[in-house]
């Protein structure tokens, strides 16, 4: 289970990482950081969905660890395995650990640990508590795809709105 090099995301894909953008914005006009996320079962079918609830303060209320806790709640091992997190933004390490002890299939991303890190950067945005890791550096058995090139203006301006630097990109 060595490290595996992000894919591509597919034309299938985005339908489902749209919706995660989209619970990314519910969840910044709510309040909270942008990033949603949903699981999709073998067949297909969206089983789970959630967004960032972390305004409360406790910062361990983001969709993809709590898509990790569903499925280790309702799901079998082999349902789990079977199933695809998609998600706005790549997992943290925390959330990239919590989907690997689960035993989750792949995780596919609207953008990725790298881009939201420059974006940071670039607005003089102080780091988190968390170093910056992508999943393959956490959890390198789990197989990922992404980013998303067609979503990451819409990702990127949802982060400007949270951290003040008002970008705005036509998405046209």
């Amino acid at each position: 289970m060595g490290y595996q090099k992000p894919s591509a995301t597919t034309d299938a894909d985005l339908p489902f990482l749209r919706r995660c953008v989209e619970l990314a914005r519910e969840a910044l006009d709510d309040g909270d950081e942008p990033f949603g996320s949903l699981l999709v079962d073998a067949n297909g079918a969206v089983v789970f969905e959630d967004r960032n609830r972390v305004q409360g303060g406790d910062q361990t209320r983001h969709p993809e660890f709590e898509i990790a806790r569903w499925a280790a709640a309702h799901l079998t091992p082999e349902e789990r395995a079977g199933a695809t997190a998609y998600t706005s933004g790549e997992h943290c390490a925390m959330c990239s650990a919590a989907h690997a002890w689960v035993g989750l299939g792949p995780i596919v991303y609207a953008t990725s640990t790298a881009q939201l890190t420059a974006w940071l950067q670039e607005w003089g945005v102080a780091p988190g508590p968390v170093t910056p890791l992508p999943v393959g550096d956490v959890a390198p058995g789990i197989p990922t795809r992404g980013p998303a090139p067609e979503l990451a203006d819409e990702v990127r301006d949802l982060h400007a709105r949270l951290h003040g630097a008002h970008e705005v990109h036509d998405p046209a």
